[in-house]
């Protein structure tokens, strides 16, 4: 996209630049644009360093429970809900 950009267009950009913020407040764009620009590349290379030296992940999930053979148990009636209405 930026490569078909050629030196007419750049100096037009920068003239508009130039006219919209002045002067003394474009190197301060200019230095604040290239602070976050660098900012940004040591961010992504840290995260990159750091991704590639960490071991890898270890399965800490726990084992099933075994089957127990027991049987099961009988469970007490339920008893009859007083409120509910007569079929």
């Amino acid at each position: 996209m930026l490569g078909n950009i050629g030196f007419s267009e750049i100096l037009l950009i920068g003239l508009i630049a130039l006219l919209l913020f002045g002067p003394n407040k474009l190197p301060e764009l200019g230095r604040a644009l290239g602070k976050t620009l660098r900012e940004f590349k040591q961010g992504a290379r840290d995260l990159m360093e750091t991704d590639a030296s960490k071991p890898p992940r270890q399965d800490v999930t726990p084992p099933a429970p075994a089957q127990q053979s027991q049987p099961h148990a009988v469970q007490p009636e339920a008893r009859q809900d007083s409120r509910r209405l007569p079929d």
